[in-house]
This record gives structure tokens, C-alpha cells and sequence, in this order.
């Protein structure tokens, strides 16, 4: 999975460190999917627009949510009132498996970052809806995975999952490349191909592996975490109730599994990789000075 995401990511950064017409090096966005913010703003606000255009031509009411309201949403991941990032972590791993209940995002109540990133209104008119008008609600705005919602694929630089309405939207709005399951934030490939970073990521693959975990980079886990989830449910959302025998004794396991590896995970990032990354960072995107 990272090998491929690495490949992916050495391409887009031959073609953003090309140079302008002046003959500039131009760095990539500091923003999700190397965008600007003023670049994530515009497309976020596009796709919103093509989801609303998408659910209306299909019979469904959806409001456009603005920026802000996607912004809460991806900011509602790994956040929960009362607990700091490390506190969450401890007690629910990424809230990946370990808070999964197959509800659709709108009647969870509690930890839901994809309630929040649907905005208020959007929830209230689903909840309007009868049961059976509220699958097929859900079914044409994601597809067959109500998981897989805008803020949080944004978030995680992942539509892979995304679908119905909101992966329409998406390929109208993004780029191809950035649509694959291989793409890696060129930012992020930039920080990562620094000496110094390749290598606190050694230690960080060593220190795993003395743990008993296979991973050579941090991103791995949290990807990792989702595509075993989404095997458990063969892509689909299930009500937790309506899992095979065999479905509730994966999803337990690998909620033990998810709670385990994220705690080593947080750690080592706090320890080996942060200050670097910190370091690198600054010195490719320093701030302006007001």
C-alpha cells in the first residue's frame, strides 16, 4: 500500500517542482490534497454544489453546506468533548471499528464527524424522511457506504469508498490522480523524502515491527484500519445487529487490533517523527513574517 502510494506521489511531485513560466520552483499546497486553502475552499463549495444538483435530479432535497460546516466535520475526527486527541486515541483508537455502529451518519448520536460535516439542515431533512425513503435517500447521496461521507474522505485523502451523488460530484471537481486510491499529498512526499525524515521513519517501521506491527509509515494505519473494516462489511453499511456471526467476531477483534496499534502509533509520532516533520516543514513553507 505505501510503495504504491510513493510511486504515486514521486510523479505529482516531478509536475508541481516543475517551475512556473518564470522559472520558479513552485511548492504544493499545505492543504489537503496539496491544495491551497484557497483552493480547497472553491472545490470544497463545488462538490457541494454538484452533490445538491445530483440528489435533486434523483428526487432528494440537499443543501449545498458551506465551507465551514465540511471544515467542522473533518475536524470532528478523532474529537470527542472532554478527551484530547491522546485520550481519544487511548480509549478509542481512530473511533474507526471501535465506534462503528452502522447507523447512517444522521441518527448516530455522539462521536458521528460525518453528522457533523453534513451541517444541521441536511439531517433534518433527512429525519423527515420514512425509513424506506431514508435508504434510498442515502443510497443515491453515498452509494453503499454511509461511512464514506465528503469531510471524512477529504480529510483522510481518500475517495476510494465515496459513492452515489458524492462521487460524482467528486470526479467533476478533482483531479483525476487525485481520485485514486494510490495518491499521496505531494506536500506530504516532499516531507518524507528528506534524509531526516527517511530516517525517523526507520525507526518509527523498527519500532513497530519490535511491537509486532508491519507498517513503515504512520499513515499506513489508519488506511489500514479502513480497508479491514470495509472487508468485514463487503462495503456496505450494516447495523451492527445484522452482522453475520463471523462479521461481529471480525469487527471485534479488529477493534482490539485498532485500539492496540494506535496507541503505539500516537506515541511514536510524538517521539520520533513530530519534531522533525516540524523542522522539514518549516524550512520548505516558512512563515511569512507580518
Amino acid at each position: 500500500m505505501r510503495r504504491t502510494q510513493q510511486f504515486a506521489a514521486t510523479a505529482v511531485i516531478v509536475t508541481v517542482l516543475v517551475g512556473n513560466a518564470n522559472g520558479e520552483v513552485e511548492r504544493p499546497g499545505q492543504e489537503e490534497f496539496g491544495l491551497s486553502m484557497k483552493e480547497l475552499v472553491q472545490a470544497v463549495e463545488k462538490v457541494e454544489a454538484l452533490i445538491a444538483e445530483c440528489m435533486r435530479e434523483q428526487g432528494f432535497r440537499y443543501i449545498a453546506v458551506d465551507f465551514a460546516t465540511v471544515r467542522r466535520g473533518m475536524n470532528a475526527i478523532m474529537s470527542l468533548p472532554g478527551l484530547d486527541e491522546e485520550k481519544f486515541i487511548e480509549q478509542h483508537g481512530f473511533g474507526i471499528a471501535t465506534l462503528y455502529t452502522g447507523q447512517p451518519p444522521q441518527l448516530i448520536e455522539g462521536y458521528s464527524p460525518g453528522k457533523v460535516g453534513l451541517g444541521e439542515r441536511n439531517v433534518e431533512i433527512f429525519k423527515g424522511l420514512s425509513p424506506s425513503d431514508q435508504v434510498a435517500y442515502n443510497r443515491a447521496l453515498f452509494g453503499t457506504n454511509t461511512d464514506a461521507t465528503f469531510a471524512i474522505a477529504i480529510d483522510i485523502e481518500d475517495f476510494s469508498q465515496c459513492g452515489g451523488c458524492t462521487l460524482k460530484a467528486i470526479e467533476q471537481v478533482f483531479a483525476p490522480e487525485q481520485l485514486k486510491v494510490t495518491y499521496y499529498n505531494p506536500k506530504d512526499a516532499l516531507i518524507d523524502q528528506d534524509p531526516r525524515m527517511k530516517a525517523a521513519l526507520r525507526t518509527y517501521a523498527h519500532e513497530m515491527s519490535k511491537a509486532g506491527f508491519d507498517y513503515d509509515h504512520p499513515e499506513e494505519v489508519e488506511a489500514d484500519i479502513r480497508e479491514r473494516l470495509y472487508a468485514i462489511t463487503r462495503g456496505e453499511t450494516i447495523l451492527h445487529d445484522k452482522l453475520a456471526p463471523q462479521q461481529r467476531e471480525a469487527l471485534r477483534e479488529l477493534q482490539e487490533y485498532e485500539r492496540r496499534v494506535s496507541v503505539i502509533n500516537y506515541r511514536l509520532e510524538e517521539e520520533v517523527l513530530d519534531e522533525v516533520e516540524d523542522q522539514i516543514e518549516d524550512e520548505l513553507f516558512p512563515r511569512e513574517v507580518k
